[in-house]
């Protein structure tokens, strides 16, 4: 079978939000600024040229130097910082957790589409420098979102308690998790790689941050990807002004809920408070939270005037830390970014943000849904021929999709449809001569009607239940690959881990996302190994 492209539109995957926001629906053209294609980057480099003050660029450099003296930074990598203090330099931004070993595919996934995009604006804006930059979510708090990884249907956990922002906790237990993975990965020279990568981000670094740190620079040092934790006081200090506005202010609250009533039509991502910022300290994350003038710190004995708490702010700024509304501005403040690469449910929450950003007086960058694939061994393709499937059959949800090859089994037709069209119109004639004769009849046709129709639509469950049985081995067959391919029928990239690729690709599997993976072209790729 060759190797094809399912749309993100037609894949089934993506929620009503998403796939309008890919057809560029009018109705939500007010929500983003513009829509990323190749011709749309210009203005947007205009703009952000314009807007992005030199300073931030000068402590942004001076931040990132700082963090790549704990590593072995490439030259590419290194090169790449130093640009970012001219202004022809940009940034195209993806974001992730810090996912145990990477966690699910689709964090390669994701800066494989930011390293592709860098490489493709360089080509089409040659006079300008691009910058494939991964933001750490250092400063999150969900640690049961983060503390697995599954390998070959085995969830590989790290049992711990978790406070405070996960990129501050102690990598202490992992040597027992390094230990049930191994023995899982067996013997191997693509095993040992695995085992010493393991071993070398979280046995020989003191916290979840540098842990993680290490392993995307391993992984991605020789593509110049630029890597920043922004749990970083020169960076907070960028960010002070617009910290004091929010405290004082409130602006997002109510630019957001604006916001969210022209989303009333679909589900809301997130939903703002009346202060979207937390106070950290190394095992502390909580709300900050405005009542009578005073400044509390929910769940703690913690209280500010607001004098106090402008001062904490002027001499600990690293303490205060933005919640999902917020981090977007940080973001985008701290970089001089063009672009946000995320997945569709990071796409819908900052879809709510465009107006906060206008009251900021901050550029709202371009938003790209990353790269998605299914990886296929040659194997499971070999299978699909067999079966006669196509890759859009893999995407049909599988009920629907033993349905439908159900009805091509069999020998006669299965569906009823033209039968209740007949039943319906000969109903429609009897109301009628019922209306003409006795109107008192016409209820009796009407559940008569119901009575038939329903008594077809049974037999029609029947019958196609009996060719299921007929034709099962085939439909057993079928779902069996189809499993294969979406474990818990559901995206592959959402659950796998790269790790059981790798044990039986190694580098191949980069190299195949860096050729396949095209950020512009929003598609799912599926690739054969």
């Amino acid at each position: 079978m060759p190797t094809d492209c399912i749309s993100y539109q037609n894949s089934g995957y993506f929620t009503p939000l998403m796939v309008d926001y890919l057809n560029q629906k009018d109705s939500l053209k007010p929500l983003y600024h513009r829509f990323p294609s190749l011709q749309n980057f210009g203005a947007q480099i205009t703009e952000k040229q314009q807007n992005f003050p030199q300073h931030h660029r000068n402590v942004l450099v001076s931040a990132l130097e700082q963090q790549y003296k704990k590593v072995e930074g490439s030259q590419g990598t290194l090169q790449n910082i130093q640009l970012l203090a001219q202004d022809t330099t940009f940034t195209v931004t993806t974001g992730h957790q810090l996912n145990l070993f990477t966690g699910p595919l689709y964090f390669l996934y994701k800066i494989v589409s930011a390293i592709n995009l860098a490489k493709e604006l360089k080509a089409a804006y040659p006079q300008y420098n691009f910058v494939p930059v991964y933001w750490m979510a250092t400063e999150d708090h969900d640690f049961e979102e983060i503390n697995h990884f599954t390998f070959r249907d085995k969830k590989i956990c790290w049992n711990r308690k978790s406070a405070g922002p996960v990129g501050r906790l102690s990598t202490t237990g992992l040597a027992a998790v390094l230990e049930v993975f191994t023995k899982e990965l067996g013997p191997g020279i693509n095993a040992k790689w695995l085992t010493t990568l393991f071993e070398n981000a979280y046995l020989k670094h003191e916290n979840l941050s540098n842990a993680t740190f290490y392993l995307a620079n391993e992984i991605f040092k020789d593509h110049g990807l630029v890597i920043i934790d922004a749990d970083n006081i020169e960076l907070k200090q960028l960010f002070a002004p617009y910290v004091k506005e929010e405290l004082l202010q409130q602006t997002s609250q109510q630019k957001v809920a604006e916001t969210t009533a022209l989303l009333k039509e679909y589900n809301v991502q997130v939903n703002p408070r009346d202060i979207n910022l937390f106070y950290i300290e190394d095992n502390l994350r909580e709300r900050i939270i405005l009542q009578d003038g005073t400044y509390y710190i929910n769940n703690t004995q913690l209280k500010f005037s607001e004098s106090e708490l402008l001062t904490e702010l002027e001499n600990h700024p690293e303490k205060f830390s933005p919640n999902v509304i917020m981090r977007p501005l940080y973001q985008e403040v701290i970089l001089p970014n063009l672009a946000y690469i995320g997945g569709g449910g990071e796409l819908a929450y900052w879809l709510e943000l465009k107006s906060f950003f206008d009251s900021q007086n901050v550029t709202f960058p371009m938003l790209l849904m990353r790269n998605g694939a299914l990886l296929v061994t040659e194997k499971q393709a070999s299978k699909l021929d067999k079966l006669n499937l196509t890759w859009a059959d893999m995407f049909t949800k599988q009920q629907a999709l033993l349905n439908k090859r159900v009805q091509e089994f069999s020998e006669f037709k299965l569906d009823f449809s033209d039968l209740k069209a007949t039943l319906q119109n000969q109903f429609a004639l009897m109301r009628e001569m019922a209306a003409k004769t006795d109107i008192t009849f016409t209820g009796a046709v009407k559940a008569q009607e119901l009575k038939q129709i329903e008594g077809l639509a049974n037999l029609e469950k029947r019958l196609l239940k009996a060719e299921k049985r007929h034709h099962r081995n085939q439909l057993e067959r079928i779902a069996s690959i189809q499993n294969e391919l979406f474990p818990n029928q559901g995206l592959q990239e959402r659950r796998n881990n790269f790790s059981e690729f790798y044990l039986e690709y190694d580098g191949r599997l980069l190299t195949e996302l860096f050729k396949r993976l095209r950020p512009l072209e929003q598609k799912f790729n599926i690739i054969v190994l």
